[in-house]
């Protein structure tokens, strides 16, 4: 079962479109990256780069801290897979 990284468009404008390029260029990732018009965080969007990993809200300060944070919640996601 692969995880699933989910990107809302005005964020991946403003902040995110790094992050999202790094997780679906990652040959050892097996993650299905999707980007939607809204998740319905939009205090959170204009304000800092967000993601939802598996249904879980994960933010960041910076666009590389979050890319650590959503690589270390789908290696929990893997570790409780198998």
């Amino acid at each position: 079962m692969k995880a699933l990284v989910e990107f809302c468009s005005s964020n991946v404008i403003s902040y995110t479109k790094t992050v999202m390029d790094a997780l679906e260029n990652d040959p050892d990732l097996d993650v299905d990256v999707v980007e939607y018009g809204c998740l319905g965080h939009c205090g959170e969007c204009y304000m800092q780069p967000f993601a939802l990993v598996n249904g879980d809200f994960i933010t960041a300060e910076t666009t590389d801290s979050l890319l650590t944070l959503i690589k270390e919640k789908i290696q929990e996601f893997v570790q409780e897979w198998q």
